[in-house]
């Protein structure tokens, strides 16, 4: 055997292979398993996945999701939301001529003080005006940031992926201009792991208050 096949094997051998959990807010759901020499080295690795695989419902599978590792129990790896986004193909696939693209990015901090920039997209049936599409750039900033100054993360996250606040955002903004599609295309969790426990402490100590 030569020590090359040697080195790759006593490589694998001396790993563990760890089961990757999604948040309680998303079921816990079995997201895979990792291998890694030490549990230590786990926490902070970012795992991707598909709503698909948390609802196992296969008109999800154009929405990527990203979770981070946080914690580990035994050989289990426990995650937090790290964002999502739409796929390349199925946002292509949502763009027609003669009709306009109103997107909004916006920064937004959730009640329990965790930072998140936010894109927002709006599909029209036919062409707007400047004016028509600034006013619904605007519903989308208002909904989307009442929304986080309300929600904790664990919330937020769940009305921005499965379709919440996209749906309110609907709501008001065909009122501007017949609408075909209305989304919450992408969002990132800008809050470092670094600051994590310090957040989870001031958020104890409001609710103890």
């Amino acid at each position: 055997m030569s020590s090359k096949r040697r080195r790759v094997r006593d490589k694998w051998r001396g790993k563990s292979w760890y089961t990757v959990l999604a948040p309680p807010y998303f079921g816990n759901v079995e997201l895979g398993a990792v291998p890694a020499g030490a549990s230590e080295k786990l926490i902070g690795r970012v795992i991707d996945s598909t709503l698909y695989d948390i609802t196992n419902d296969f008109a999800h599978q154009y929405l990527k999701m990203r979770f981070q590792i946080t914690e580990v129990d035994g050989k289990t790896a426990r995650t937090m939301f790290k964002g999502h986004e739409y796929s390349r193909d199925y946002l292509r696939s949502l763009v027609r001529r003669r009709t306009t693209k109103v997107e909004g990015i916006f920064n937004v901090t959730t009640k329990d003080g965790y930072k998140l920039r936010v894109a927002a997209c709006a599909l029209t049936l036919s062409r707007i005006k400047t004016s028509q599409e600034k006013a619904i750039r605007t519903i989308m900033e208002r909904i989307i940031k009442e929304k986080a100054s309300t929600l904790t993360l664990d919330q937020f996250a769940q009305e921005m992926v499965l379709g919440k606040i996209a749906s309110d955002i609907y709501n008001e903004a065909k009122k501007i201009a017949p609408l075909r599609h209305v989304g919450v295309r992408k969002s990132k969790l800008m809050t470092q792991l670094a600051q994590l426990p310090q957040l989870q402490m001031q958020t104890q100590k409001v609710g103890g208050f």
